[in-house]
């Protein structure tokens, strides 16, 4: 603990300088560039929170626009899920009201909070030359492996009578959900699985190597896109489960809300494949086919 205290005192009391950060002899890309000027003269801490934070709504809520879309477009409305069940403007505008609070009172202090603790865990964020693609989507499949296996077990555990009474019965408020849902928690539920996010980061730099900030941000910036989408309560041809049939998706996850039960996995369908809980998920489609195939045959 003496060490974190002695990086945050560190971290406040410096800004960066550019220019010791480039290698000898290396010349920098205008990606990096541009990465290194959000630093230079400032505060490290702070201005990594802040873009922390505003990548964090830009992408949250950017990535919900399009479903806002598609519910005012009828052509698309066949792709609902949950056709029977609009999304309301109220329903909306409380979802809204507490992902503020969630965003700026639970989710902005531990964006406050993390630098110290990631640094020391051999997390890079000013260093240059930034990482090849190559290796930022090694680490990015790893992370979305880890975070899942810790998502599944312990949303499980959410499940347990006293924990969803008392913590994870706030998500399942909206039954049918919408992707602006996807963080809409109560503050326990947010910060422990919130945990799943930045701990698989963490645990590969303690095993196997350093990860750039970077990465870090892609990595998020994925989870969230994968979040939102799996909130949607749309599935269309083009979703990426129909191409690759181990991936969750909206499909799966809607079953989850609509029946309280199920698909506990964030992003992949294979723990709960191996651990029996979707049987109830798929005799759902079982279902739904048989009626599919009953209604074209009439």
């Amino acid at each position: 603990m003496d060490v974190v205290l002695d990086n945050v005192r560190g971290l406040l009391n410096s800004t960066v300088d550019a220019s010791t950060k480039i290698p000898a002899g290396y010349a920098p890309s205008w990606f990096e560039r541009t990465w290194l000027s959000l630093f230079d003269g400032r505060n490290e801490l702070l201005t990594f929170t802040l873009v922390a934070f505003l990548m964090h709504e830009l992408v949250y809520f950017g990535r919900y626009l399009p479903f806002w879309a598609c519910d005012h477009i009828p052509a698309l409305r066949k792709y609902k899920i949950q056709d029977s069940r609009p999304v309301t403007p109220e329903m909306q505008m409380r979802c809204f009201r507490s992902l503020m609070f969630s965003h700026f009172v639970i989710e902005g202090p531990l964006m406050l909070g993390f630098l110290p603790i990631a640094q020391l865990a051999g997390i890079r964020t000013t260093e240059v030359p930034l990482p090849g693609w190559q290796e930022m989507c090694t680490q990015i499949a790893v992370f979305f492996v880890l975070e899942d296996f810790w998502h599944y077990w312990i949303h499980r555990l959410f499940h347990w009578g006293p924990l969803y009474r008392r913590v994870h019965k706030v998500h399942h408020e909206f039954s049918a959900p919408f992707g602006m849902t996807a963080e809409y928690a109560h503050p326990l539920e947010t910060v422990i699985f919130g945990q799943g996010t930045i701990g698989g980061p963490i645990l590969y730099c303690q095993l196997v190597g350093s990860v750039h900030a970077v990465t870090m941000f892609t990595w998020i910036a994925l989870r969230l896109f994968q979040a939102i989408d799996a909130h949607s309560g749309y599935d269309f041809p083009w979703s990426l489960h129909n191409f690759l049939p181990f991936w969750a998706g909206a499909d799966h996850h809607d079953y989850h809300h609509a029946a309280f039960v199920n698909n506990f996995a964030s992003s992949f369908r294979w723990w709960d494949s191996i651990f029996g809980t979707d049987a109830k998920y798929h005799a759902h489609k079982a279902r739904l086919a048989e009626q599919r195939a009953c209604k074209k045959a009439n």
